[in-house]
């Protein structure tokens, strides 16, 4: 008897130690797995760039082995940040010997350069060549280190932190901060790096874009809450309003309301108050487990009948159908991974940026941003079919502000 028993503690440990077993060997043949050009190019800039920027050890991480991202990551993280440097500062680089050569001794360089690189690699080249001069030329210089500021240090902290937690996949938003950093260094009109890594991050729709918002940035956005409330002019006769104007369900039964042009006819839906044409304004709903629909609407969006609420019709919406299918309404609509389904939401909204930026105020992580120049007022929308539910703008101070001094220890 006391055998059976026992065998019900043994059989488990023995399995245990079989998967163990198995993922050491699974991960000592990864680390076997010859390492491509691209990826080779990503460890020495970061080795480049820890001596640069003071204090960013982070970046060890990247050019010791513990953190390799994929080829596909590596060599978009090339081209894309060339051409930033391309525009920003190549302009006042000092010719190389190289620069200086003749055409064709140059061309003939440049081939055989190319014929070293690996993977079907060699039109990287010219790429990383333009990262190479940049830090050649910041090494060089007067001040051959940087100081990345406090808030940076805070900011590498955390997404160091997030990503021994496994919430990160890699440490390329880290490297994007350092490099911004050293960049802004030497830019003689001083930007918050901390929120231009912000823009640069929602500019990128990519479907394995990294979606967690440091808790230091995350407490700036916070910072233009606004106290939003559903204008009654405008809501579907079908939808029934709180007295406080912050709540709103479908009823059983469609109101008697007055007609107006302002009004949604078709669509249960209903805009809020005041609308904006200027600054940076934040405001979280509570979602129900049904349909929904959060956004805004820009003044001249026509609301009657039940055309498409999307880009093309004057609307920057999230929508939820069937309780699963999670959609930003482009033309065509952009469907989200099903693990990204919020319960509570964050808008955004960054009227000089041209962004509306979308968050999981649960998990404190991005779902996607709209990116365009905004010419007109725009209207806070939010739309449900909830019977029993309400749907429930928060108030403004609902939040309270993440006092850790370092990476956020409550996420």
């Amino acid at each position: 008897m006391m055998k059976d028993c026992l065998q019900f503690l043994i059989e488990p440990a023995k399995k245990l130690k079989i998967r163990l077993k198995e993922s050491r060997k699974r991960v000592r043949h990864e680390k076997k797995e010859p390492l491509v050009e691209s990826q080779l190019f990503i460890m020495e800039l970061a080795r480049e760039l820890n001596r640069i920027c003071q204090r960013s050890s982070i970046l060890s991480h990247i050019w010791t082995t513990e953190d390799t991202w994929p080829p596909r990551v590596c060599r978009e993280f090339i081209m894309d940040w060339a051409a930033v440097l391309e525009k920003a500062v190549q302009p006042r680089i000092i010719l190389t010997e190289y620069q200086y050569e003749k055409p064709e001794k140059r061309a003939w360089k440049d081939h055989f350069l190319c014929m070293l690189e690996s993977g079907g690699e060699c039109d990287m080249g010219p790429h990383k060549r333009v990262i190479m001069d940049w830090t050649r030329e910041i090494k060089s210089g007067p001040k051959p280190t940087v100081w990345p500021g406090e808030p940076v240090l805070m900011m590498l902290d955390d997404l160091e932190f997030q990503w021994k937690r496994g919430r990160l996949p890699n440490l390329l938003p880290a490297m994007e901060l350092v490099m911004l950093a050293v960049l802004n260094a030497n830019n003689p009109d001083k930007e918050d790096v901390t929120k231009q890594w912000l823009v640069r991050k929602q500019r990128s729709q990519k479907i394995d874009a990294i979606r967690y918002i440091p808790h230091s940035v995350w407490n700036w956005i916070c910072d233009a809450a606004e106290e939003v409330t559903l204008d009654t002019e405008t809501a579907n006769g079908d939808l029934i309003i709180s007295g406080d104007e912050k709540r709103m369900h479908c009823g059983v039964e469609r109101r008697d309301v007055p007609r107006c042009a302002q009004r949604f006819d078709s669509w249960w839906c209903a805009l809020g108050q005041k609308g904006f044409s200027s600054g940076r304004h934040y405001w979280e709903v509570e979602v129900g487990d049904r349909d929904w629909r959060l956004g805004v609407a820009k003044a001249s969006a026509q609301r009657k009948g039940f055309r498409s609420l999307n880009t093309d019709t004057g609307y920057l919406t999230l929508r939820l159908e069937r309780g699963m299918d999670l959609k930003a309404l482009t033309v065509p609509a952009s469907v989200l991974p099903l693990n990204l389904v919020p319960r509570k939401v964050g808008v955004y909204l960054d009227y000089e940026q041209g962004q509306l930026s979308f968050y999981d105020v649960e998990k404190r992580s991005h779902l996607y941003t709209f990116n365009e120049e905004f010419t007109e007022e725009l209207f806070p929308l939010f739309g449900t079919v909830e019977v029993v539910k309400d749907l429930v703008i928060r108030p403004a101070d609902a939040r309270q502000r993440c006092l850790c001094p370092g990476p956020c220890l409550w996420t």
